[in-house]
């Protein structure tokens, strides 16, 4: 496991202090898209800059292009539908992404604790479901080797059927982050 089980209990206290109704690209919250809460965790936190850190050298990437760790809490009934982490260059709002450090080339995803039923990550292309699994890590390529989004990675977080779900997600770019 990546987290301890009192590191996955600290982040969960962290979330719901900053956890605001999840928001996507374009989309309403009401669509019922993505109907989860989320937050960015204090990033000058030491605790944060030393989980920051074993993320980083990990995967080995520079700490400059790493994004601000996000909580995501699911109660009973909220999803993220399938869509996937990489920016869409047709869409408007990726002319910002880009000058602001490119694409989300990696995910790095913890799971913090176990739901009683549902809310597992499914990959549709992969034919793979992940339940919950307190302090395990998910890591996975955004991009394919020669800079193309890679669309295998089609994803979705399901719906929680019992419980509550808390992860944490932490997405690097392609270039420093701004």
């Amino acid at each position: 496991k990546f987290l301890r089980p009192d590191e996955c209990t600290r982040l969960m206290a962290m979330i719901d202090i900053c956890a605001q109704p999840s928001k996507a690209y374009d989309t309403e919250y009401a669509s019922g898209f993505r109907t989860s809460f989320s937050g960015d965790v204090d990033p000058n936190d030491p605790f944060i800059r030393s989980l920051e850190r074993r993320l980083h050298d990990l995967l080995g990437i520079d700490q400059t292009f790493g994004e601000t760790i996000q909580g995501q809490r699911y109660e009973v009934g909220q999803e993220f539908q399938a869509h996937h982490d990489f920016f869409h260059t047709t869409q408007g709002y990726w002319k910002g992404e880009n000058s602001g450090g490119g694409q989300r080339s990696w995910t790095a995803m913890a799971y913090l604790n176990e739901t009683e039923e549902g809310g597992s990550t499914d990959f549709y292309k992969l034919d793979l479901a992940i339940p919950p699994q307190p302090g395990a890590l998910l890591i996975w390529n955004n991009m394919r080797p020669d800079g193309r989004p890679n669309p295998d990675t089609l994803h979705s977080g399901t719906k929680v059927a019992r419980g509550t779900k808390y992860i944490i997600t932490k997405w690097f770019r392609s270039r420093r982050w701004a």
